[in-house]
């Protein structure tokens, strides 16, 4: 009788894992800002379970090191219950094909965001036909919101304060007062 119920509990646990939409949304997030989290909040309420992804691109520049991009995306999600932090080095595609994710969810902030990811998720379907590309557009109030943008003003003293959690602000001037 225990080893039914044990079968019967892995049964149901399996078809559940079947019908879960599992989504990744991949980024640099070099800094982290306040668009990303407002991606992954709504991200979060449509899916469920989210891997937010900090991509790792070796011919790519990055101000924070990977770790410390994990970690602060870490301590940014842990209100999330749904939602888990990693890094991986390579095609987002094959990352969602090993965690068995169905959905990449991108954000967009203007037309222009709307073309290259457009472009990008033509890409992605071409090498991997099984992964569906859904795009959040930006709310307004982070349509400007850009991590290269705002480094430059953080670099410069500028306030950053509504573009980016605080303690993205406060990694932020550790790096510039070095």
């Amino acid at each position: 009788m225990v080893l039914i119920l044990h079968l019967l509990s892995v049964f149901v646990k399996s078809v559940i894992l079947f019908f879960m939409v599992k989504a990744v949304f991949a980024g640099s997030f070099d800094p982290p800002t306040n668009g990303h989290l407002d991606i992954i909040k709504r991200a979060s309420g449509l899916f469920d379970s989210v891997d937010v992804v900090v991509s790792v691109n070796p011919d790519k520049k990055y101000m924070f090191s990977q770790n410390e991009r994990l970690e602060m995306m870490k301590e940014l999600i842990k209100d999330f219950p749904n939602v888990s932090a990693h890094v991986y080095e390579g095609l987002i595609v094959n990352y969602a094909k090993e965690v068995n994710a169905k959905v990449l969810v991108r954000g967009v902030r203007s037309s222009n965001d709307f073309g290259y990811e457009f472009e990008l998720a033509l890409m992605n379907q071409n090498l991997n036909n099984d992964i569906e590309t859904v795009f959040l557009q930006s709310k307004e109030k982070y349509a400007i919101v850009k991590s290269s943008s705002i480094k430059e003003l953080a670099k410069f003293g500028g306030d950053i304060s509504r573009m980016v959690p605080p303690i993205v602000a406060k990694k932020l001037k550790e790096k510039y007062s070095d």
